[in-house]
């Protein structure tokens, strides 16, 4: 059967990442072209964002002597309130008038999507996965196909809206994410894929850009979505369950990063692009 699906892919053209999707410059090592596409999802390299590990390099050579996923977690969470004056946010440049913004840290946008992933927070992180990644945005509210519609011109409001008056929230999310990447080298080691669902109500609600079999298909996802490592789970989202092999790289959040600090969520946040999918109906 594996032999008979390779023979079948062998026999596809891989379409391109489109040019409606991505951006011609971002903020890592690799260009949104190659990051988005099928071959990234296939023979996946780390990522890392421009002068993130340069900046934090004392936190993560400290990182090293912490043997326990825990105790790191902790020694990220202070880390984050101490070089980003979390506790002292009038010194960081808060406007006192404005003090209903100060809990817009990276752990309030994490929880903003995870309520709801088409909300100010959820439009400030695909906006960041857009500035780093250089992937755009394809869906907040609705589909994001005419920058003159109004998803489009709420997207820019949300977000407008989530960033203004906030405390480094890019970089924040910065530092989480390369934060993850490094948790991943001791939560999954000797790997580069996760497999993980997704739970969806109908398919051509996504760009389909390819069919390789009966199940198998080629799709173009969000910039950033929500998958779970439980089919189960997935099911409760929709009647057809797409599987997916993420590559770690890709990965923003997972559960267990952050022991007690977001409890009882089991969702992984995964960065956008073409990925080849299979599609079952539960």
């Amino acid at each position: 059967m594996f032999e008979l699906q390779k023979a079948e892919e062998e026999q596809v053209i891989h379409p391109a990442l489109p040019k409606y999707a991505y951006l011609p410059i971002n903020r890592c090592n690799l260009p949104a072209v190659i990051l988005g596409s099928l071959s990234f999802q296939k023979h996946p390299t780390p990522l890392f964002l421009d002068g993130v590990h340069t900046l934090h390099r004392a936190f993560f050579k400290s990182l090293e002597a912490v043997n326990d996923k825990i105790q790191r977690a902790i020694y990220f969470s202070d880390y984050m309130r101490a070089f980003f004056l979390l506790d002292h946010l009038e010194q960081a440049g808060l406007e006192i008038k404005r003090r209903g913004r100060n809990k817009a840290d990276y752990l309030r946008m994490l929880r903003g999507w995870l309520f709801d992933s088409d909300g100010r927070e959820a439009a400030v992180l695909k906006s960041w996965v857009e500035s780093r990644f250089g992937l755009l945005t394809r869906c907040h509210k609705g589909l994001l196909t005419d920058f003159n519609s109004q998803y489009y011109q709420e997207f820019l409001a949300d977000r407008s809206q989530g960033l203004y008056n906030t405390n480094a929230l890019e970089a924040q999310l910065d530092l989480l994410y390369s934060y993850c990447q490094y948790e991943t080298q001791y939560q999954y080691p000797q790997q580069r894929y996760l497999r993980l669902y997704r739970g969806i109500n109908r398919l051509d609600s996504h760009d389909i850009l390819g069919q390789i079999n009966k199940r198998c298909y080629i799709l173009l996802f969000n910039n950033l979505n929500s998958f779970t490592h439980d089919k189960e789970r997935a099911d409760e989202f929709g009647d057809y369950i797409l599987e997916v092999q993420v590559p770690l790289a890709k990965l923003i959040f997972m559960p267990n990063l952050l022991p007690g600090m977001l409890k009882g969520e089991e969702e992984y946040l995964v960065i956008g692009g073409l990925y080849q999918v299979d599609c079952y109906l539960f």
